[in-house]
């Protein structure tokens, strides 16, 4: 073989050698570039933990939200307020969706829970409801009256009747007052705590009950019969999506909050509730 052979085997090695890094390098770019910029998976699942009832409705809406973003939703439906947080620190439930700040921050005082907030829903003001009166002033001496027994909603429901003059709660009370905190009780009125979805069932027996609103509903009481609510200006009772500490910041999050936090699904809301629950953000 000449020089010049020769000279030109290397060069037509050279080209191919040449020619296979810059397609290995061309390969590993577009992999790198494919890593480093994902799509929102399209076949994200999470579970979301919601009470049982009107807000089922609501979810369906929400679900259909997600989906058109890329994030498949899964409501997991409880029937009591003390399971959804349980089930979202053990990682059964990636959210949660059915509490107000006052009733997390106990929950995590009692329990040591690493739940946060991520986005707000609705609210339900809370009212004092009676089927055998039609104001508050004709509630008689010695009336039985129920609320919830769970201790940010005992607060809450315990200032509803502060504010209608029935009892009077020490002065620096929190939002956690109880019934030992009752200094002022003048027709002597029985305060008788019963579970939150129990006590607008047990309306019949009681001369009057304070009740959320979501749970007045369920136990088919109607605005007719609430005589006193509680104002909705400066509301901290406000109803949020939650989600175990650490996971605020995922993608899937911000997703789930805009999937809820949107005109479809706020006119859905209007629809189920009737203006019992408001929008709230």
């Amino acid at each position: 073989m000449t020089k010049k052979s020769s000279q030109g085997l290397d060069t037509l090695r050279f080209s191919r050698r040449t020619g296979l890094v810059a397609l290995i390098a061309s390969a590993v770019a577009v992999v790198g570039l494919t890593v480093a910029t994902p799509s929102f998976a399209a076949d994200k699942t999470i579970k979301v933990g919601i009470i049982s009832g009107e807000d089922e409705d609501v979810w369906r809406v929400v679900t259909t939200e997600a989906a058109k973003k890329g994030l498949k939703i899964e409501t997991v439906v409880f029937n009591d307020y003390t399971q959804p947080n349980e089930a979202l620190e053990r990682g059964e439930v990636d959210a949660n969706a059915f509490q107000h700040q006052p009733y997390l921050d106990n929950q995590i005082k009692q329990h040591g829970y690493h739940i946060v907030r991520v986005g707000y829903t609705g609210v339900w003001p809370i009212g004092l409801y009676t089927k055998k009166y039609k104001t508050v002033a004709e509630l008689p001496k010695g009336a039985v009256i129920g609320v919830p027994n769970d201790p940010s909603n005992e607060g809450r429901a315990l200032r509803v009747l502060q504010n209608e003059g029935v009892i009077k709660l020490k002065d620096g009370t929190g939002i956690l007052a109880t019934i030992a905190d009752i200094v002022e009780n003048p027709k002597n009125v029985e305060i008788k705590e019963l579970d939150a979805g129990i006590v607008g069932r047990s309306i019949d027996d009681l001369d009057a009950a304070v009740v959320n609103t979501d749970w007045a509903l369920k136990s088919g009481l109607s605005p007719k019969e609430r005589i006193a609510q509680e104002p909705i200006d400066g509301n901290p009772y406000r109803n949020f999506i939650a989600v175990k500490q650490g996971n605020e910041n995922e993608a899937w999050v911000k997703t789930l909050v805009s999937a809820y936090q949107n005109d479809t699904v706020k006119a859905e809301f209007e629809k189920v509730y009737k203006g019992t629950g408001l929008s709230a953000y």
